[in-house]
Parts: C-alpha cells; sequence; structure tokens
C-alpha cells in the first residue's frame, strides 16, 4: 500500500508559527493581527493563496509579489519555532515504514518542508517528499500522486491519501485514490459540510490509522 501524507494539519501542527508570521506580515503594513484560527483556515492551497486571504482578511491592497516575498522570509525564519509532530504521528510511521511505501506531499515548498520534515526526525520514513514548488503543480492537480503511483506500483485503490483539508480530499477524488481525513487537523475547520461525501477513510488521532486502513482492506471491496 502507497500512503501519502499532507504536512500541515496532517504530520506536524504549524498553526501558530503559520498564524505568527502572517501577524507579523500584516504588522509591516500596520494592520491589526488575526486570531491562530483564522489563519489556520486560511492554509492548505500554497504560501500565495495565503497570503492573499491574509491581506483580503484586513482589506490591504498590498502587490501580491512584494507580500508573498515578505511573508516567506518571515516565515523562514519562524519555522520550527513552535512547529511539531502530532501526537502519535512518529509512532505511526515507524510501524508503517517496514511493510508501506511513504510519501509527503504538501503545498508547502519543498526547502522549508525537507528542513522540518528533517528537524523533526521525520524525514526518514518518506521515500518521497514532493512539495508544492514542484514539476508537478499544486493539490488538488492529481499529477504527483499519479506519479507517486507509478514510482510504487500501486493501484489507486491500494494508494491513501491522509490529509486535513479539503484540497486533500480533492486531490485524492482526481487521482482516483483513497481519501483519508484527518479530522484532528485545523484544516479541517473549514471543511465546507459538502466536502465529504462518504467515501472516505476519517481519522481523529494518528493512533487510529493503522485500525482504520486495517478495516478499509478487509473490506470485501476496498475501493472509491
Amino acid at each position: 500500500m502507497l500512503l501519502v501524507f499532507d504536512l500541515d494539519g496532517t504530520l506536524i501542527n504549524s498553526r501558530r508559527d503559520l498564524a505568527e508570521s502572517a501577524n507579523e506580515l500584516l504588522e509591516g503594513y500596520d494592520a491589526a493581527p488575526l486570531a491562530e484560527e483564522a489563519v489556520g483556515r486560511m492554509v492548505g492551497e500554497g504560501a500565495g493563496v495565503l497570503v492573499s486571504r491574509v491581506l483580503a482578511a484586513r482589506s490591504l491592497q498590498a502587490p501580491q509579489t512584494e507580500a508573498l516575498a515578505r511573508y516567506l522570509a518571515i516565515y523562514d525564519r519562524r519555522l520550527l519555532d513552535h512547529t511539531r509532530a502530532y501526537d502519535g504521528i512518529e509512532d505511526v510511521l515507524r510501524a508503517f515504514r517496514p511493510t508501506e511505501r511513504l510519501a509527503v506531499l504538501t503545498n508547502k515548498p519543498a526547502p522549508p518542508t525537507n528542513r522540518i520534515l528533517t528537524a523533526l526526525g521525520l524525514d526518514k520514513y518518506f521515500e518521497w517528499v514532493i512539495g508544492g514548488d514542484s514539476r508537478f503543480g499544486k493539490k488538488p492537480l492529481p499529477d504527483a500522486m499519479r506519479w507517486l503511483m507509478e514510482q510504487a506500483d500501486t493501484r489507486p485503490a491500494d494508494t491513501v491519501l491522509i490529509g486535513d483539508s479539503l484540497v486533500d480530499v480533492q486531490t485524492a477524488r482526481a487521482a482516483g485514490t483513497v481519501a483519508c481525513v484527518a479530522r484532528y487537523g485545523f484544516g479541517f475547520l473549514n471543511m465546507p459540510d459538502d466536502g465529504l461525501d462518504g467515501r472516505e477513510l476519517a481519522i481523529d488521532a494518528p493512533a487510529d490509522l493503522p485500525a482504520v486502513l486495517r478495516a478499509h482492506v478487509s473490506r470485501p471491496s476496498a475501493t472509491v
């Protein structure tokens, strides 16, 4: 089985660092800060979209290119101030690593993604790490998922994308794979009422994943 993990809100809780970086950006434009939860709801579609949403929330008309460059420089400084792996994540990865193929697929650019994974000691569990700046484009485009399936020689029905946001669900659907929703992640707070259709798997903590996958595999027709 190929297990593909989202990063922010799935493997790591990075919400505070993202929010404090966004608020430092706003401070530079003499704007009021946003609540941490509000910024968390804006995450999932890449830094450019996050910056656009942050600026719009304070009705700022700053040039997008300039604001994005400022934000990325700020976040690069704050990257690991408070960010940590969710409780139980490393235990789950350690258990899966001998028998399953593991990958990371995130809309965060590759350099900060790799810095975080290395600093938290998670990099050793993954065969592939694909960021939002790759040649495949950002999620929900399915190209990266399809490439990962080719590399791992797995079928869509044997591939699970674990993520906390609607973008992850849409990516799994576009690639024809199984979606597993990490309801503990901060991206799930922004899941629309009609975002799920009942085909998805779901977990409320990382430790739930092994049992949920075992139940899925044992079903007579484990497909999406």
